[in-house]
């Protein structure tokens, strides 16, 4: 006799990520042009120092600043992601852009254009972390990364023409291209705003800032800035203790991964932005090339770098993780000695070649690595931080190139 309480299965649903799938490239575009409007003022501090009665070392702010934006930007937007949801995060990130290049635009002195740059920055900082939470594997963040790096390359070039044919302003406001892929983002990710959580770590957060602000200018000031870095650490490292699920997570710093793979990024991308600011400067000194010459070159270096970079994320899966690490430490390391040992134009300009394809494809990589063992709750704080380490990088860079190679 059949049993009339048999429980009948309601019908499945086709999963929400299978609808809401975001196209690889759309991700890129979300991404990457920040890349090129980071990179845009290599060639062109001169005319901007000018513009704005500074020194070309003092222009390097505008660079500077713009790095501390992304790097402080970067774990505040992942709070606000992981806090009220994409939608939300994308709406202030584009406003932020907006805003931020209004300002620039009208700016007749440094320290208003240096604000209009933070705006960017941070704006930036926010649409980078919506992409790179979305990725979800190594291959589609190798695709990411490959974007930071051919805008990245083509950010100088791109950054020169743009401000013989218009203005240097113009140059810095490349990065609006990224609000093109927002229709298609929005309407093709899940925006479904997140399940209520605890407070917001507000101390926690303060800290942070306070500290990666004091390291942002150690290259500039070393001893105070330096001094103030370890008076904002060991506030924040009793905080984290007494508040183990706040604004940085002690489970994240546990995992074995984590702390190892935002170190060796951070290492990576401060070599690549050291040598990206310093070596157009080389040839000049060392070949005596013209200045379409070394941007021409270094383009077609960085497009090479930034391609192989693509290929190594692709094939990371495939490899072993010591693999993988040892590729990009050896080529991390050529990269600097290969400029400060050569006297010939070629090599220098594989230098961007090698710094590049480390820095890149160290980030998609390592990304995976040290976002992959997070419970998926915390994920946007995993590459909050992570990205936060990679953007130091892009704030000590430009400021030890200004030290060493601008001359203050």
């Amino acid at each position: 006799m059949p049993d009339d309480t048999m429980e009948v299965k309601p019908p499945s649903k086709p999963p929400a990520a299978a609808q809401r799938h975001v196209p690889v490239g759309w991700l890129a575009l979300l991404a990457a042009p920040a890349a090129a409007s980071a990179n845009s003022p290599v060639l062109i501090l001169p005319d901007m120092a000018d513009s704005l009665g500074a020194r070309t070392a003092s222009a390097t702010w505008l660079v500077t600043v713009f790095a501390w934006a992304m790097a402080v930007g970067t774990p505040l937007m992942a709070g606000l992601l992981r806090r009220r949801g994409l939608g939300t995060t994308l709406k202030l990130s584009a406003a932020l852009i907006v805003t931020g290049t209004a300002v620039l635009a009208a700016s007749p002195w440094l320290s208003p254009a240096m604000a209009g740059r933070a705006a960017q920055a941070a704006g930036a900082a926010g649409l980078i972390t919506a992409a790179m939470s979305l990725a979800g594997s190594a291959r589609r963040m190798g695709v990411i990364t490959a974007g930071f790096g051919v805008l990245g390359a083509g950010g100088p070039l791109l950054g020169s023409v743009l401000a013989g044919a218009a203005s240097w302003r113009v140059s810095l406001a490349v990065g609006g291209v990224a609000l093109l892929a927002l229709p298609m983002v929005m309407r093709r990710a899940d925006l479904t705003p997140p399940p209520r959580s605890a407070p917001f770590d507000g101390r926690g957060a303060a800290l942070l800032v306070l500290m990666v602000t004091a390291l942002v200018l150690v290259p500039r000031y070393p001893l105070p800035a330096a001094a103030a870095a370890l008076a904002a650490a060991i506030p924040l490292t009793l905080h984290i203790r007494s508040r183990p699920t706040g604004f940085v997570p002690v489970s994240l710093l546990r995992t074995r991964a984590f702390i190892p793979s935002a170190a060796l990024a951070c290492t990576l991308a401060t070599s690549y932005f050291t040598l990206l600011f310093t070596v157009p400067q080389l040839p000049r000194e060392r070949t005596g090339w013209s200045a379409a010459a070394i941007g021409t070159g270094q383009l077609a270096a960085l497009l090479t770098g930034s391609v192989l970079s693509m290929a190594l994320a692709a094939a990371s899966a495939r490899m072993s993780r010591p693999r993988v690490l040892t590729i990009l430490l050896t080529v991390g390391v050529l990269a600097p000695l290969t400029a400060a040992l050569t006297p010939w134009g070629p090599p220098l300009l594989l230098v961007a070649a090698l710094a590049v394809f480390a820095t890149s494809a160290g980030q998609a990589t390592l990304a995976v690595y040290a976002t992959a063992p997070t419970p998926a709750g915390l994920r946007p704080t995993a590459i909050g931080l992570f990205n936060l380490c990679y953007q130091l990088g892009g704030a000590f860079g430009p400021a030890i190139a200004a030290a060493v190679v601008l001359g203050g």
